[in-house]
């Protein structure tokens, strides 16, 4: 067995991480707020646990994928949290998209308690996560970097160290920005291809196999001309991921051009009821702007 490890939060990617882990022989215990993602956990052969403590209890890792860097201060420092639970040298890894910042602090509070950390973000949709085709970018101390690779390996397919505490966050962040940038564009692009009565699924061939194609375009092309919008992520948590991007051009005086503008079209589509659909929808945004009806 490669050991076992403790996950809180059992979400779109939480769920993905332990079925991988499970796959890869891990034992897995897990805590998430929601009773039925935990006994989704015990039906895929993992352990439920009533607590973060008692997921923590007796593993040589614990996995936090969680919304907000301040949901996961309170299930790690709070009531019943991961460090109640924790054997000295616990080493913590948290997936959430943070501010990098947060991941900072948080590292240097638990490092007085014996815990280690380190922020490891990743890179890819909840689908991508089931297929293990997500990558890993983590920042902290390199030696527990190397003493995590056992656990990205039975989850990810790359792992990459960016620097010290809040760099694997702060990277996290960049890989979005261009990221949402790829999909605005896309957006643009197709809405425009409407308004012009092309036909579209061959415009989304000729653009995914031109000098155009991204990954963007592969996971969100069928999606936008479909009207297909069940969450492989969620606009909300792009909205609040957006914020913080612009949080870190502010704090180092870098323009973010790109940014400003998905962050007012993401505002307006939790307006709009968005919040929940995958962020594909934001080409309804530009259909609205557009003239065109809307379809979901």
């Amino acid at each position: 067995m490669p050991g076992r490890v403790g996950i809180v939060g059992l979400g779109l990617m939480g769920q993905a991480f332990s079925a991988n882990l499970l796959k890869a022989r891990f034992e897995v215990q897990g805590f998430d707020i929601d009773a039925r993602r935990m006994d989704e956990l015990g039906g895929r052969g993992g352990r439920p646990v009533d607590s973060p403590a008692a997921a923590a209890k007796g593993v040589r890792w614990v996995l936090t994928s969680l919304p907000t860097t301040e949901v996961v201060r309170e299930a790690v420092l709070g009531p019943g949290g991961v460090a109640e639970g924790a054997e000295k040298g616990l080493l913590l890894a948290d997936t959430t998209t943070a501010r990098p910042e947060d991941s900072e602090a948080l590292a240097a509070e638990l490092a007085r308690r014996g815990i280690r950390f380190m922020d490891a973000s990743v890179s890819g949709t909840s689908t991508m996560a089931w297929e293990k085709d997500l990558i890993v970018v983590a920042g902290g101390r390199e030696v527990d970097f190397d003493a995590l690779q056992p656990l990205f390996a039975g989850f990810s397919k790359g792992a990459y160290h960016l620097g010290p505490h809040g760099a694997g966050a702060r990277a996290k962040l960049i890989i979005n920005l261009v990221l949402l940038g790829n999909r605005l564009a896309l957006a643009e692009g197709l809405t425009l291809g409407m308004k012009a009565s092309m036909r579209m699924e061959t415009l989304l061939t000729v653009l995914k196999e031109g000098a155009a194609g991204s990954k963007a375009m592969d996971q969100k092309g069928e999606k936008m001309l479909k009207a297909e919008y069940s969450p492989e992520s969620r606009l909300t948590t792009s909205y609040k991921d957006v914020g913080l991007m612009l949080e870190q051009g502010r704090r180092l005086n870098s323009p973010m051009f790109v940014t400003s503008l998905y962050a007012q079209l993401a505002q307006m589509g939790v307006a709009r009821g968005y919040a929940d659909s995958d962020p594909a929808c934001i080409i309804e945004l530009m259909r609205e702007m557009a003239g065109l009806p809307r379809r979901a």
